[in-house]
């Protein structure tokens, strides 16, 4: 299935907008290869309204990225091990917010899939799990409504109850999913709503290795997630990647603005 660039998702995006977002999207591109630019000191100029880069990337050439947020959760991790578990639970408002406030980002990473009545959410992996009154239930997070998938972890309302997150270690385990700080799980326009315009968004398109998914599918998924980016990118730098090359292919398919990655 082929689709125009100038499909209706992307036509719902004002001309000014479209136009700042190409602008964006093309300094970003320009300034992974491009020197760093000489400092004051150097007797280098800053031309008005230009953006001052942050310092990791002005001074070592180099741009910095918040994966997942403050960093991916390493449920039973050994004590002393090289990545242990976060502070925060990845992929929360609290994780990507705390990572876009440090001067050096600028960017951060989250995974994005799709409930089964259309909305773009925040989660890794494929399956969620939770314990029951005497056994592990696991659902595949796309087979879940949003109201279903938002009852798992911290609420945001006090009077609604909670489903424990567990998660499964690379071993086969099934843990506690528990970090110092918690926060509910999200969806892809309270990220937008919610952390700095400062900072731009690496938006992994999530999809399971082991589907094979029909071209309509992978279709009203992926509408899905650029209508909520169209009408709330405004002049955010925004760049889509995957592992998914039949994901990727139609994203770049599917619209102009904004670069695709093949992960």
């Amino acid at each position: 299935m082929r689709t125009r660039p100038g499909s209706e998702a992307e036509m719902a995006l004002p001309a000014a907008t479209r136009a700042g977002a190409v602008g964006l999207c093309c300094r970003i591109a320009a300034s992974a290869s491009a020197p760093p630019p000489a400092s004051p000191a150097a007797g280098g100029r800053r031309r008005r309204g230009e953006r001052e880069l942050p310092f990791a990337l002005a001074e070592r050439g180099m741009v910095v990225g918040g994966h997942r947020g403050m960093g991916m959760n390493a449920v039973g991790a050994p004590p002393g091990a090289r990545v242990g578990a976060a502070r925060e639970r990845e992929n929360t408002l609290l994780s990507l917010g705390r990572a876009a406030a440090h001067a050096a980002v600028a960017f951060v990473e989250f995974d994005v899939q799709v409930t089964k009545d259309g909305c773009p959410i925040i989660f890794h992996d494929d399956f969620i799990l939770t314990q029951g009154a005497d056994a592990v239930y696991e659902r595949r997070v796309t087979d879940l409504l949003l109201e279903e998938f938002l009852s798992y972890g911290p609420q945001k309302e006090s009077r609604k109850v909670s489903k424990p997150l567990l998660r499964r270690t690379g071993d086969g385990r099934v843990l506690n999913w528990s970090t110092e700080e918690d926060d509910s799980l999200c969806t892809l326009q309270e990220v937008f709503e919610c952390v700095s315009p400062r900072v731009g968004f690496n938006i992994e398109l999530k999809f399971d290795d082991n589907i094979i998914y029909h071209s309509k599918d992978l279709y009203c998924a992926l509408q899905a997630i650029l209508q909520v980016v169209f009408h709330n990118a405004r002049d955010r730098p925004v760049f889509f990647s995957s592992f998914h090359p039949d994901a990727t292919r139609m994203a770049r398919e599917l619209q102009s603005l904004y670069p695709v990655c093949m992960l």
